[in-house]
């Protein structure tokens, strides 16, 4: 398929120059797509169907069978050979069981080691002698060493996880899901299977899959790629609202008090008193000469003009670009009054005039978002005029900066303030919006944000992922309704996953120690594992802790797969220095491991999202004691302990937290 591609001819076949660079780049992205990847299999099942689907299920009519794989494979003559996991006459492969066969006779997997036919298990879905099985293959696969990048889950994706994927453009979905329940790979392949079925429509307006730090993005940056979806932008939220363009880059950092404050939607209506108090009650008439003739349009009809404006609410630029046309507009009722018959081109000529430009200037001038921004946060006035009854006194202070900028590129902008300049940029001007966006670890997110990824996605849909026990920010959500309200996507679908793939049952049953104090209400996770996992707790002298960590690390090693160490974040830099000293190669977040570097040295505040096949938890109580508040530690503390696979080594000289211990 690759080779007809390459061997197409695409020489004077194309209008113009344009057309040709478009047909290239269209062909050029195609090649890419059918790029050949050593270790992925082209199909991993196999349906054969007691009726051909869509046909009537006549007596003695013979069925079909279908290859299953990550893309449509055809042969020579254009026939398929292998069908696409996201076609409909595959949903059975995820969905058929022995009450509900879906029409299947034999349900296929097949078993694959480095690109290899290794295996295959077979399940005659229609056979009532045949007792249901649990798949030795499926188990395996979850239970693969994880050495690399994050990699699809098309062969293991289970019914619960399906009917999520599949489900339709027109809502927004979202993902409630414990640890290991593989919540952002249905999120990924969500984006894979609307882009299939909806291809054109997502071409056109675009997708977006955002997630929490840039370590995350790169460990699953090629999930897509690999099932030939290479048109789907990744971003943080931090990316999103970044204007180099304004010179408003984060800098600087907040307090946590003034970081929640910040992140609070209050702000979105002090942003909008703000920008609006810049629009000026005009005192003056504006008078037009054309030719040897004055128009006078008088103070009290452009007052009239402007209120109407704002009581439309429409944005700030939007309305200023409207009123010199309405401006105009009065001018041409009176040049018909007086026996002229002016058309389009004078009403427009008449808005350019400088009297006209003059007295929008005046009354509705330009606004910087960033510079709006800057002065509310510097200007203690301004801002209490602007906050009254929204903000109090205390809260104001809080946001206030100790040491304004001179001007918006000196000043040292938070993450914070970069959200709230995107917020005055939208109140001015509407941003883009995309056909569909991922929002990833989105518990995470201050109300200000989710109103920045709203934006995104305000005629488009979403899918929202994430788990209220691993939020661990001050601001983190409370509740998925008020995150969707925030988003934007009031009534949308919640679907919960509590069925765990990854993490072994004995470690998931130890973390979901901590979920009465840090999610109350929260429904425990279970696992479908098989194998408990290696799983201790090891109490050491404080004084031997960094040694025992090094001796923890070394064991993990003598496994098969990856191994990360989890810390708190100031326990990192004494740890690098024993792996050193111990001569243990070690990575950071976001390098890839391999086969000679398997050892990953993690910050704790980094580690959500990510997995290893082992995992050594250095010191909780420090994990705990990091964070500002006991709950946000906690929460913490179950995201580090939730990121092993197969092992987890809990190393402590200091007491465990209570609800540990």
């Amino acid at each position: 398929m690759r080779a007809d591609v390459e061997a197409l001819d695409l020489r004077d076949v194309a209008a113009n120059w344009v057309n040709a660079a478009a047909l290239h780049h269209q062909v050029s992205e195609r090649i890419k797509a059918l790029a050949d990847l050593a270790d992925t299999p082209l199909f991993f099942g196999r349906l054969d169907y007691l009726h051909a689907p869509g046909g009537e299920a006549a007596e003695g009519a013979e069925g079909e069978r279908f290859y299953i794989g990550r893309r449509h494979v055809h042969d020579a003559d254009g026939d398929p050979m292998v069908i696409d996991w996201r076609a409909p006459v595959s949903q059975p492969f995820y969905q058929a069981s022995k009450t509900a066969p879906m029409d299947i006779a034999l349900r296929r997997r097949f078993g694959y080691t480095g690109g290899e036919l290794t295996a295959y298990e077979d399940e005659r879905l229609s056979d009532p002698d045949e007792a249901e099985q649990t798949s030795k293959l499926l188990q395996s696969e979850i239970e693969r060493p994880r050495v690399g990048p994050m990699r699809d889950i098309v062969a293991t994706i289970q019914p619960e996880q399906d009917e999520i994927v599949r489900q339709g453009i027109g809502g927004t979905i979202c993902v409630q899901g414990a640890p290991g329940t593989g919540k952002t790979a249905v999120g990924l392949h969500r984006v894979a299977y609307l882009l299939y079925a909806h291809r054109e429509r997502l071409a056109r307006s675009g997708t977006l899959v955002i997630g929490p730090n840039r370590s995350f993005l790169h460990y699953i940056e090629q999930v897509l790629p690999a099932l030939g979806e290479l048109q789907v932008a990744q971003a943080t939220v931090e990316d999103l609202v970044t204007r180099p363009a304004l010179g408003a880059e984060a800098r600087g950092t907040d307090s946590a008090d003034a970081a929640r404050i910040k992140g609070d939607a209050r702000l979105a209506e002090v942003l909008r008193r703000a920008l609006r108090s810049y629009v000026t009650a005009p005192t003056e008439p504006c008078v037009v000469v054309r030719g040897s003739r004055r128009w006078r349009v008088p103070a009290y009809e452009l007052q009239e003009m402007v209120e109407e404006l704002l009581t439309r609410d429409i944005r700030y630029g939007a309305a200023r670009e409207a009123l010199p046309q309405r401006i105009a507009h009065a001018v041409l009722v009176r040049m018909e009054q007086a026996g002229e018959a002016p058309d389009d081109r004078v009403q427009d000529a008449v808005a350019r005039n400088a009297a006209v430009k003059a007295a929008v200037k005046a009354i509705w001038p330009p606004v910087d978002p960033a510079k709006l921004v800057l002065r509310l946060l510097s200007d203690a006035d301004f801002l209490a005029e602007h906050a009254e009854g929204v903000l109090d006194t205390d809260e104001q202070k809080t946001v206030l900066w100790t040491r304004p900028g001179r001007g918006v590129k000196s000043a040292k902008w938070s993450p914070a303030d970069l959200v709230l300049i995107d917020e005055a940029a939208d109140l001015i001007e509407r941003t883009p919006s995309l056909g569909h966006v991922v929002l990833d670890e989105a518990q995470d997110l201050s109300p200000m944000q989710y109103r920045a990824v709203g934006r995104r996605c305000s005629t488009g849909s979403a899918t929202v992922l994430g788990d209220i026990a691993q939020g661990t920010t001050p601001w983190a959500t409370a509740s998925w309704e008020e995150a969707l309200t925030h988003l934007g996507k009031d009534g949308a679908a919640i679907e919960e996953l509590t069925q765990g793939f990854r993490v072994p049952r004995e470690v998931i049953a130890y973390a979901s120690r901590l979920l009465p104090a840090i999610a109350p209400g929260l429904s425990e996770a279970t696992s479908i594992r098989e194998a408990a996992g290696d799983f201790s707790v090891r109490a050491v002298d404080p004084a031997e802790l960094d040694a025992a960590v090094i001796a923890a690390c070394q064991d993990a090693l003598t496994h098969e797969g990856s191994v990360g160490l989890i810390a708190a974040d100031a326990r990192v830099p004494a740890l690098a220095e024993a792996l050193d000293a111990a001569g243990l190669t070690h990575l950071s977040p976001g390098e890839e491991t391999s086969a000679e570097a398997r050892l990953t040295l993690v910050p704790a505040t980094l580690a959500k999202g990510l997995e290893y096949d082992y995992v050594v938890l250095d010191e909780p109580a420090a994990v705990v004691d990091g964070e500002p508040d006991e709950r946000t530690g906690l929460r913490r503390l179950y995201v580090s302990l939730t990121r092993a696979v197969s092992g987890l080594t809990v190393v402590h000289g200091a007491a465990l937290p209570e609800r540990l211990s």
